[in-house]
């Protein structure tokens, strides 16, 4: 079969390896899938560089987010082959490959509502947004919501999950494009912080309260930037660190102002708390089929188009999802 591979760290573009594989076999316990959507991520070209806080054994295969179609199960694995599932493929064999094999007890099923290139994008970012606003903010209808990096793949799936919770989602962008697709995606209000002051805007947008609950996916500036325009009372969500720089938190200031900050890694659900994470799938599938959420798929690629689109991704030059679809001949 054909897989991505990373001999070497570096740049997405220049250590990604399109090559032929032996197709895997599942082991007790495990399922044989036949990929059929898989998300791109940051975390993917972090783990290129390796600078994730994984580190597999190379040569491996990024891609840690897929639609799939259940081929065959190993002995003692629970499953229906031919259904379709999301799946989370283990490194070092992750999804940016035509077949993959998981542990079967994580399969979950793949909302009706959603397309295969939807679906793959519904996951990870999905649920981390859930566990960030819910979980940990534990935001109330009728609260602001600020969403820094409102157009790409991680802050959509906030913004919509923002409006789905009855907040006025605020969302900053960066550049003319991507406000259009943060207002098309439900942001009420829409900041460019290339042509704005962010904390003046946000503070006028709120009438001086400023916004209840911050979820930064992107670190340095933008954090600093939310301690000075959080709310009374506010909770700033860190989910991650795109901007490459992580900021030192100055505890002064929040006991000053009273915010919270609140750190979420989403994965340690998965092991922590694993019936938290199948409760939110349904929470996200009833969300889905209702019309509230839908994954902001921008572009469906051919797998050869993997390590470009990673690339991209890491550069932040894109909006929404891009998904690469193993079966597809070209780009549309």
């Amino acid at each position: 079969m054909k897989a991505w591979r990373v001999h070497t760290n570096g740049e997405p573009r220049d250590v990604m390896r399109l090559e032929d594989v032996p197709d895997p076999r599942p082991a007790p316990g495990e399922a044989l899938i036949r990929v059929l959507a898989a998300n791109v991520n940051f975390p993917d070209a972090l783990l290129c560089r390796g600078q994730y806080q994984v580190r597999p054994p190379m040569p491996f295969t990024p891609g840690v987010e897929t639609c799939a179609e259940i081929l065959t199960l190993g002995e003692g694995a629970e499953g229906t082959v031919g259904a379709r599932v999301l799946a989370q493929p283990a490194l070092p064999a992750g999804g940016f490959a035509e077949r993959a094999v998981v542990d079967a007890r994580t399969l979950l099923p793949a909302p009706e509502s959603l397309d295969d290139a939807e679906a793959a994008a519904l996951h990870v970012g999905y649920q981390t947004g859930w566990f960030g606003l819910h979980r940990r903010a534990r935001i109330q209808p009728g609260e602001t919501l600020l969403v820094h990096a409102a157009a790409g793949g991680v802050g959509s799936a906030a913004v919509q999950l923002g409006k789905a919770a009855g907040a006025t989602v605020i969302g900053v962008v960066g550049g003319a494009d991507k406000a259009r697709e943060a207002h098309e995606n439900g942001c009420d209000v829409v900041i460019d912080r290339r042509a704005e002051d962010v904390i003046a805007a946000v503070k006028d947008a709120t009438g001086g309260h400023g916004a209840d609950v911050v979820y930064d996916p992107v670190g340095g500036d933008a954090y600093t930037q939310s301690t000075k325009c959080v709310a009374f009372e506010g909770r700033i969500v860190v989910v991650g660190f795109a901007s490459g720089r992580i900021p030192s938190a100055a505890l002064n200031h929040a006991l000053v102002k009273n915010y919270t900050i609140l750190g979420l890694h989403w994965g340690l659900y998965n092991t922590k708390d694993p019936a938290a994470v199948r409760a939110c799938h349904d929470e996200l599938t009833k969300l889905a089929a209702q019309g509230a959420i839908r994954p902001l798929v921008s572009e469906r690629l051919p797998l050869t188009a993997a390590a470009d689109a990673v690339q991209r991704v890491a550069d932040g030059t894109t909006t929404g999802r891009l998904v690469v679809l193993p079966a597809q001949e070209g780009p549309r």
